[in-house]
């Protein structure tokens, strides 16, 4: 993309490649991809991963450093909810502030004949 812009490309401005990160946060991510989702079933609220699942994954896999591997797993899964919820306000606000410039949100339908 700098190419067609005729730019130089900048380091660190560039996206991480999963190369970028040390052993054990590139196997938390790993672990973290093996978890399932839980989500809140009426409001559609992402909750975090299923951690009954962790001791598994751990052991199916033989993993080294279980306890390193958790605490980088649980950062990413912090991150990743704050995202989602901030992502969710920001829709949230975006509806109703269209609703409110669509006429306060009420529609009223006369059907008048004469």
């Amino acid at each position: 993309m700098c190419e067609q812009l005729g730019q130089e490309p900048d380091p660190s401005k560039m996206p991480l490649d999963l190369e970028d990160f040390p052993a054990e946060v590139q196997v938390a991510f790993f672990v973290f991809s093996f978890m399932s989702d839980n989500w809140e079933g009426m409001s559609g609220t992402y909750l975090g991963k299923n951690w009954d699942e962790f001791p598994n994954i751990i052991s199916t896999f033989e993993l080294e450093h279980p306890k390193i591997i958790f605490f980088f797993t649980k950062m990413y899964e912090r991150i990743l909810i704050q995202y989602r919820y901030e992502e969710a306000e920001r829709k949230r606000k975006a509806d109703e502030r269209k609703s409110k410039s669509a006429g306060g949100g009420k529609t009223y339908t006369h059907n008048v004949r004469g």
